[in-house]
């Protein structure tokens, strides 16, 4: 029986999927964009029309990011504290066959506070994406505390990610756990995680 063609991957995503392999062999401030066309076999041309920077990489890798998150149809959880938890634990598994390059980004990064600002605006946009997937508005003044909150969550716990070498991510799923709930105990922070959730309903406390 003949074997099937494997469907080409599209470039765009080829040049991401390099990128991160790239950023893992050499560390991130040794990739160059000369290093990724040639790595995703394309001309800077080509690799210029798909992303003209090393930031438009590393944003459209953070999309696809979400856009998988997001994929998954509806958080699961009775609270917004259980929705947070499926969302962000789903984030983190979205995350897992990056988890090296990420950490050679993350790791080349503190040194440049430009990069840290583009990733700290690709952040918030995420974790905005990921209240609203979880039934709580991300605008307004309690929206913007809330932001910082998960924001808090989201780098304490994805510091334990990066590692985290368990099959089942159990440290990580602990973690995120401790973080939820002590964001619940901060002042101003949530006595509700919630304002309204999904259907218009009050949100029932987070427990």
């Amino acid at each position: 029986m003949p074997k099937r063609a494997r469907k080409p991957v599209d470039p765009a995503r080829r040049v991401i999927e390099h990128t991160l392999r790239l950023a893992a062999e050499r560390g991130w401030r040794r990739v160059g964009l000369v290093d990724v066309a040639a790595a995703a076999k394309l001309s800077l041309a080509e690799l210029y029309r798909l992303y003209p920077s090393r930031a438009a990489i590393l944003t459209a890798f953070v999309r696809s990011i979400d856009e998988a998150v997001l994929a998954k149809g509806e958080a699961e959880g009775a609270t917004a504290r259980e929705r947070l938890f499926d969302l962000l634990m789903r984030r983190f598994e979205a995350l897992r066959p990056h988890k090296e390059g990420l950490a050679a980004i993350l790791t080349d990064c503190r040194g440049d506070p430009f990069a840290l600002l583009c990733g700290g605006l690709r952040l918030k946009r995420s974790l905005a994406w990921t209240l609203e997937a979880a039934g709580l508005a991300s605008h307004g003044l309690l929206g913007r505390v809330r932001l910082k909150g998960l924001a808090l969550v989201y780098l304490a716990t994805l510091r334990v990610w990066l590692q985290d070498d368990s099959p089942d991510l159990s440290r990580t799923m602990a973690a995120l756990d401790r973080q939820l709930g002590r964001a619940e105990v901060l002042a101003g922070l949530c006595r509700r995680f919630g304002g309204r959730a999904k259907g218009g309903a009050e949100a029932p406390e987070a427990a």
